[in-house]
């Protein structure tokens, strides 16, 4: 596999990164999963603006702009030959010295690289996380963040107890996004909704390009909202996926929902 590295073409083998780097050392960074297909990465002017908004939040300077990024990616598929592909474009602080300050100036690391697309995914059974919270309040919270150690402690908690996901809270008790995904569901007076990014849901692209294209709301939701919803479905870059139960209770009859079914087809289109 070719990869893309501070400005390089090189086998990934090759590529290495200072044991200094604050991306390695403290999560201090960012990445964006970006989906390609026949060729083309899907939304990238979309996911460069979540990276350009990330960024600022952090106080991370990008090292180029949109352009340079676009023409990084493009090199990266053609020197793979990819037509569908799961790129992910990574970005941290680069190298400093011990200490949470970062340096003045500071070198951004960037990194490239891409593979093949996950496979279709089976209707999502999820566990509500007894030890994870999303903190809404947090700055980082609308950031796709290097620090991912929360959603890997709900995901190992998700396998433990037989699920294929968690499904998050934030501290107030209302629901977030599970540890991959935002998530809409369909009311019982089949109003779409989402959970507001107040309430600590990521910024999703996919998510957005929903709100744009149907009538959708954004809306706190309660585990007892989902509950009684005819359907739920999960949302990424990658995918959208039905959720057909949650902590063994099934949403509606336990089967993918109409919309979801239709966005799943439209999907297998992109």
């Amino acid at each position: 596999m070719i990869v893309f590295l501070d400005g390089r073409l090189l086998p990934q083998e090759h590529a290495t990164l200072s044991p200094a780097d604050r991306g390695f050392t403290l999560g201090d960074g960012l990445f964006e999963t970006i989906k390609i297909s026949h060729g083309h990465p899907l939304r990238l002017d979309a996911h460069l603006r979540r990276l350009r908004d990330g960024a600022a939040i952090l106080r991370l300077p990008l090292p180029a702009g949109d352009a340079w990024f676009a023409d990084a990616v493009a090199a990266v598929l053609h020197a793979n030959h990819l037509s569908q592909a799961a790129l992910r474009l990574t970005v941290s602080r680069g190298p400093g010295p011990r200490g949470l300050l970062p340096p003045a100036p500071c070198a951004p690391t960037v990194l490239i690289t891409a593979g093949p697309p996950p496979p279709p995914l089976s209707p999502a059974r999820v566990v509500v996380s007894q030890h994870v919270r999303r903190n809404a309040h947090s700055p980082l919270a609308r950031c796709k963040t290097l620090s991912s150690l929360d959603t890997v402690l709900a995901r190992m908690e998700a396998q433990e107890r037989g699920a294929d996901d968690a499904l998050l809270l934030n501290t107030d008790g209302i629901v977030a996004e599970t540890t991959i995904a935002n998530l809409f569901m369909v009311d019982s007076d089949g109003l779409l909704a989402t959970p507001p990014l107040a309430d600590g849901a990521l910024p999703g692209i996919r998510r957005a390009e929903l709100l744009r294209s149907m009538v959708a709301q954004e809306r706190s939701l309660t585990l007892s909202d989902l509950r009684s919803a005819r359907e739920v479905f999960l949302t990424n870059a990658l995918s959208v996926r039905p959720l057909v139960a949650i902590d063994d209770h099934l949403i509606g009859d336990g089967h993918p929902g109409r919309l979801s079914t239709r966005l799943l087809e439209e999907l297998t289109h992109e």
